[in-house]
Order: structure tokens, then sequence, then C-alpha cells
């Protein structure tokens, strides 16, 4: 976990909350089995259905973006094995998962058994999670050349959303702010390479 701090830092992350949070939650209890000794490494984690797990010092630089402290409700696109879902719980008040593939959500319940603070739902992370907006703040792991309508319905005035866009495989991962009711371009975070974000508002 030291190293994955020392990642995190590396890339410029300051939030001394979000390093906190990478040095209390264990990545080792999020990755598949065989991969468990590589879990302190710096780098993406297969996991089932041709996915991978987002390269930790990433998912530093994009929840530090969030600029979360602690009174947020927070809504995840892609659950995958739930390590930065866990980080997100430390951070924010109430957090909302919502996975597509029903068998990586019920591995993420496990290993988040007592974090009481988390929610994981199966469905389609392009359609958000109307029944429980609006969000404060939302993290997108999946890649679309645009913000799906929904999400930028479900956040609040002022909210916060970072998503990679693209198509799949070469993207830039952006802050966007919600402004008098639009969903406006604040910075580019990082580029990266994600999987596609399937569904009704996202790739067929």
């Amino acid at each position: 976990m030291d190293s994955l701090v020392a990642a995190a830092r590396a890339v410029r992350v300051s939030d001394e909350r979000v390093l906190e949070a990478i040095a209390a939650v264990p990545r080792a209890d999020f990755v598949p089995a065989d991969y468990a000794r590589q879990a302190d490494v710096d780098a993406p984690i297969p996991i089932p259905h041709h996915q991978v797990t987002t390269q930790p010092s990433l998912v530093a630089r994009m929840v530090e973006a969030l600029a979360l402290t602690g009174d947020e409700r927070a809504l995840e696109i892609g659950t995958g094995y739930g390590w930065q879902t866990a980080l997100l719980a430390r951070l924010a008040r109430e957090v909302f998962s919502v996975e597509r593939f029903a068998d990586l959500a019920q591995t993420a319940r496990g290993a988040l058994a007592e974090t009481d603070n988390v929610t994981i739902v199966v469905g389609d992370g392009s359609e958000g999670l109307t029944e429980r907006a609006p969000f404060d703040a939302i993290l997108v792991a999946a890649a679309y050349p645009s913000v799906p309508a929904p999400l930028a319905e479900q956040l609040t005035e002022g909210g916060r959303l970072v998503q990679p866009l693209g198509h799949g495989g070469e993207e830039d991962v952006v802050l966007f702010q919600k402004r008098r009711g639009v969903v406006h371009r604040v910075r580019s975070i990082s580029g990266a390479h994600f999987v596609r974000m399937h569904g009704r508002h996202g790739f067929s």
C-alpha cells in the first residue's frame, strides 16, 4: 500500500484524504486471488469479461479531481472488483455504484461487506441511477465520447463529474462541473486507456 501511495504522489496527487484512503484500503482484497501478489504494483489487473482494473495512480488522480469533502452522495459507473468504490466510501458520505456484470457486482459486494455506506446495483451505467439521484459527484470508469445525458441530469448544481472521453482504448480523462444546469468541461486530468461504456446512452 505504501508503494501505491508513493505512485499517487509521483503523479502529483496531494489531497491527504485521498492518500490516507489509499493507505488504508488493501488493494489485494479487491483483485482476483491469482493476482494478489501484484496488487501493490501501480498497474491494471485483469478481471473477468475482458475488463481490467484502473491503474491505481490514475484512480487517485480521478478521485482527487472530485474534491470530496466527506458529505457527498457519489455515483460510480463501473464497480469492477470494488477498490475504487472502497476509496470513495472513505471520502464521501454515501456511494452508489452501478456495475454491468452481475458476477463482478457480487464479488465487489463481498469485498465491501463491512462497508455500510455503499450500495452496488447491477444495471446500465449509461443511465445512471435515477431512483437515487441527484449526486454531488460522479466517477465514470468507462469510455464514451461525451457525457451521457442521464448522468448530466443526475448531477447536482455545482457537482463534479470525471469521465474518460473517447471510443475505448485511447482516452482523455476529463473533469466536468455543472453550472446553471449545464455540464461544463473544467480540465483534462490524464490520458488513459479504458474499456467502452455500453448501454442505452453508450455504445451498443
